[in-house]
């Protein structure tokens, strides 16, 4: 008689679940501390405390507003901003794309029923461009930890980078580029909810039970995430402020000029977590001489090269698509870098 028994699952498969997690680094670097620099162990306990008491507030909002964006449906409304002419719509779809409550892999079928539908890969490239760099959780956490300032010019830069791509990728097609961008794509379910298209927003959600439901998972989930990951963030910063000398960041992306932000535009290309750990690591950076503009080209090149911005963009279109989505993305953030350090 066959041995029809499942194989079972190795030591490291059965606990990676519960080890490969951002609360692993959290836990792990005050016990390094502790075991190798005892006498420093409060200094950077008592930094990342305070550092992330200090923008809870702005963590309790951001969970409000985005469990209520979700519950009402509100990416519904987004792909109004797809409809009419060509200009209006790279306008719209670069201001909505900061304010769409997405997950990464919710804006593939979205971006895909958008282009299904016939909306003008300008408009797309705007959304793609801005999208990743704020939400409204983005903007809050941000202002958290490197103030309203570097918040606001955050938001602005993410409207002005979907303005430049969309009328730039405007431009190549008129000429000829781009005639026909899209792989083949076959929609499936990625547990994120419902197609964006299905619907409308209902903004007094309190009404339904049913979206009740949804604003209390998505408060649960949303409030798990970000304090799983400024908790990282906010012991990582302690860490950076503690143990890499000043003169070292000053060198890199510290001063004026263009080389600077360059350099840290590239940098935040592979050095990029996320848009929430982002912020207060770099707030520990311009403490240790990184320039604004620098710490902002780096948060605009970091977001729009991330791993789940690019796989969205991959997944639909062709490569030269995405070729000029990363060229459009890396050139304006050092635009935006050098901007923002003449303003600021």
């Amino acid at each position: 008689m066959s041995d029809i028994s499942q194989p079972q699952a190795s030591l490291w498969e059965q606990i990676k679940p519960y080890v490969a997690t951002p609360w692993t680094i959290t836990i792990l670097a005050p016990i390094l501390v502790a075991i190798l620099d005892p006498g420093n162990l409060e200094n950077v306990v008592s930094f990342a405390i305070r550092a992330f008491m200090g923008t809870l507030p702005y963590i309790t909002f951001a969970v409000l507003l985005i469990a209520g964006l979700k519950a009402a449906g509100a990416e519904a409304g987004i792909a109004r901003a797809f409809q009419g002419r060509e200009n209006k719509m790279i306008v719209l779809a670069a201001l909505f794309g900061g304010l769409a409550p997405f997950c990464s892999c919710e804006v593939i079928p979205f971006i895909a029923g958008l282009l299904a539908l016939g909306a003008p890969l300008s408009a797309v490239m705007a959304f793609w461009l801005s999208s990743p760099l704020i939400d409204p959780p983005t903007l809050l956490i941000t202002a958290g930890a490197l103030g309203w300032l570097f918040a606001i010019g955050k938001a602005v830069s993410a409207v002005a980078l979907g303005l430049f791509g969309g009328f730039v990728i405007k431009m190549l097609i008129s000429s000829g580029q781009f005639a026909e961008p899209l792989k083949v794509y076959k929609q499936s379910g990625c547990g994120c909810g419902p197609n964006p298209f299905d619907g409308k927003p209902e903004w007094r959600f309190w009404q339904s039970e049913e979206r009740r439901s949804v604003f209390k998972s998505e408060f649960v989930a949303n409030a798990i995430f970000l304090i799983k990951w400024l908790a990282l963030a906010y012991v990582l910063e302690a860490l950076l402020v503690s143990y890499v000398p000043a003169s070292a960041i000053a060198t890199l992306v510290g001063g004026e000029g263009i080389v600077p932000i360059a350099t840290a535009a590239l940098v935040g290309m592979p050095a990029y977590l996320n848009s929430y750990v982002a912020p207060p690591l770099l707030a520990g950076l311009i403490e240790q001489g990184m320039s604004n503009g620098a710490a902002m080209a780096f948060m605009v090149s970091g977001a729009i090269s991330s791993i789940p911005a690019m796989a969205a963009v991959w997944s639909l279109v062709k490569r030269q698509v995405f070729i000029a989505y990363l060229g459009l993305g890396i050139s304006g953030a050092i635009i935006t870098g050098l901007t923002f350090q003449m303003l600021v």
